[in-house]
């Protein structure tokens, strides 16, 4: 299946773009026309509430290399150069060795999920306030301009097929590996096609569920689901 198609139908976006820090209860800040960024670190950084949030780990929503999603060759390696450089694996200039090919197959493995019960998301707002008297957020409070990550999937590994033009050899797999120096691992999975898989050794959030915060003069009254399909980041 389709890894966006998969996540999509979980409420879940993947994130392509270059920016990697999510995690659940962040607060994003979504204007018109705008793109999203972050507000808060932290919801409790911006409203107090007596209800205490409880993480939660979803173990049914786990992403593995059965979900993947196929690129053009050149988009491909565009996502792959950002993704590399927001695992700080940029500086390692992989693709200037990779020139042409035919498609590139971005998948995760490893995988956890965690995520807060909208219930206990909706019940801490209901009873919540402003941590301080703050002006700017009010407005966007008002205007519908607060996003907040209820759930992250996370992942320890980048999995990648590149589909080139040409047979490969050992000596470009072996020269690939010595400037990944065990970042990445490369490997020939067929006569054309070139695996690399990421070592980093910590998970990095892959995809995100966003309910944007509906207020009305100044009262909460619900989250709306906006990441199933939506692209958000």
């Amino acid at each position: 299946m389709k890894l966006t198609k998969y996540l999509s139908e979980q409420g879940y976006d993947l994130i392509e773009g270059p920016v990697r820090n999510h995690k659940p209860l962040q607060l994003w800040l979504k204007q018109p026309l705008d793109e999203a960024q972050l507000y808060y670190a932290s919801i409790d950084h911006a409203f107090k509430s007596d209800v205490v949030l409880t993480e939660i780990e979803n173990p049914t929503l786990n992403v593995n290399g059965t979900q993947k999603d196929d690129y053009g060759f050149n988009i491909g390696i565009t996502l792959l150069e950002e993704i590399l450089r927001t695992l700080g694996l940029g500086s390692l200039e992989i693709t200037s060795k990779i020139k042409s090919g035919k498609t590139v197959t971005i998948s995760y493995e490893n995988s956890i999920t965690k995520e807060y019960a909208i219930g206990n998301v909706e019940e801490y707002l209901y009873a919540a306030d402003f941590l301080h008297p703050n002006p700017s957020l009010l407005k966007n409070a008002n205007r519908n301009n607060l996003l907040l990550i209820t759930g992250t999937v996370f992942a320890k590994n980048l999995v990648v097929d590149i589909e080139n033009n040409f047979a490969l050899d050992a000596a470009l797999v072996t020269s690939l590996n010595n400037i990944a120096t065990g970042k990445l691992d490369f490997t020939i999975s067929n006569q054309n096609t070139l695996k690399m898989t990421s070592n980093v050794g910590i998970y990095f959030p892959i995809a995100v569920k966003v309910n944007r915060i509906d207020f009305d003069r100044s009262r909460f009254k619900k989250l709306i689901l906006i990441s199933d399909g939506n692209n958000i980041f």
